[in-house]
């Protein structure tokens, strides 16, 4: 009974989103590079999941400030805002619909999508003014 238990839990847990979603990765594409996401474990990263799912996004983005780039989803995540202070390659969701890529710090509550792997040349790539971004499941452009 216990063993019938303890795989009753294991295969709970290998098939819930917030565990799936751990495992998914998401990547943006802008121009010829890919910065790829790690999904944080939360309602709001398991819905945009869900949205990419249907098709990739295409998102024009605008910088503001000097420490992100942010532009429209063309739709409502949920919200799960926290008072943070963002770091380099933070990917937020911004009052519900609308998606930002932090290349420099910013203290607010927000709700945090994702993390970009890898920054080293995170400001070049997004680089001066606006920047079209395509944020899919697919790897290839």
């Amino acid at each position: 009974m216990m063993l019938r238990m303890a795989m009753i839990f294991l295969l709970s847990m290998m098939f819930s989103p917030a565990v799936f979603a751990q495992e998914v990765q998401i990547y943006a594409h802008i121009g010829r590079d890919t910065l790829v996401i790690k999904p944080e474990n939360n309602s709001s990263a398991e819905a945009f999941i869900e949205l990419l799912r249907d098709g990739d996004l295409t998102v024009d983005m605008h910088d503001y400030g000097n420490f992100e780039k942010v532009g429209s989803l063309g739709a409502s995540l949920p919200r799960n805002d926290k008072r943070i202070t963002t770091r380099p390659g933070d990917v937020i969701l911004y009052q519900g619909n609308q998606i930002t890529i932090y290349y420099d710090t910013n203290t607010w509550s927000f709700t945090k999508l994702g993390t970009v792997q890898n920054t080293e040349r995170l400001r070049a790539i997004l680089g001066d003014g606006d920047v079209t971004v395509k944020f899919s499941l697919s790897e290839a452009m």
